[in-house]
């Protein structure tokens, strides 16, 4: 369980560009030709975690919880399983909001504009690991967006990023009744990706 203590406003957040340098640096902790984790010390916010390899599927959740190299939680277990089942040999975990909170409800009222910039640039260089055709992005937050209006607006800074690289986004499972992407924690471990319009979607479904 990870609960804030303070806002991010309060704490130093260290520019993805730093990070990644770092997260490439041998690690007592885990094999780095394996694992992709930025920042690679457990801090109160998370750009991304996930595994190397030749074909990759971007997962896009809320926000961060607790999990960390080679110690996944349920719902990072789903995002493995589904990604290999359908066809994709490594993943990233990306986020909407970096902020770690197990529970949204915790998440920080304000979106801080210096954690969502550098989360974007994540989001950009993740997207730039495609290795052939366009990058594959799943959309995997469920209903938990409704919890803070900036999500929205960060979604959308998401949504433009992609545009610019060529992304091509999926969904899996059902969809909830306002068309929300399902979460990936109760999904069949076989659960197929289907095509997603989330520019639709956000203009219907988040802004409407």
């Amino acid at each position: 369980m990870h609960i804030p203590t303070r806002d991010t406003f309060q704490q130093e957040i260290l520019p993805f560009a730093q990070a990644l340098e770092q997260a490439r640096k041998p690690s007592p902790d885990y094999d780095v030709s394996r694992w992709l984790y930025v920042p690679n010390t457990y801090r109160d916010y998370r750009y991304i975690l996930g595994t190397a390899g030749e074909k990759l599927l971007i997962c896009v959740g809320i926000n961060p919880s607790t999990a960390a190299p080679n110690d996944l939680d349920n719902t990072l277990k789903s995002v493995e399983r589904i990604a290999l089942a359908n066809g994709y040999d490594s993943f990233i975990m990306f986020n909407v909001y970096a902020q770690r909170a197990t529970r949204p409800d915790d998440m920080e009222k304000v979106c801080n504009p210096v954690l969502h910039r550098e989360n974007m640039a994540a989001f950009r260089w993740a997207l730039e690991q495609t290795k052939t055709g366009a990058p594959a992005v799943w959309a995997a937050w469920g209903t938990i967006i409704e919890k803070r209006p900036y999500l929205a607006d960060c979604l959308r800074d998401m949504i433009a990023v992609g545009e610019e690289l060529g992304a091509q986004w999926y969904s899996a499972g059902a969809r909830s009744k306002k068309g929300h992407p399902h979460h990936p924690l109760y999904l069949r471990k076989d659960c197929t990706l289907d095509p997603f319009d989330v520019e639709r979607y956000l203009e219907q479904s988040l802004l409407a």
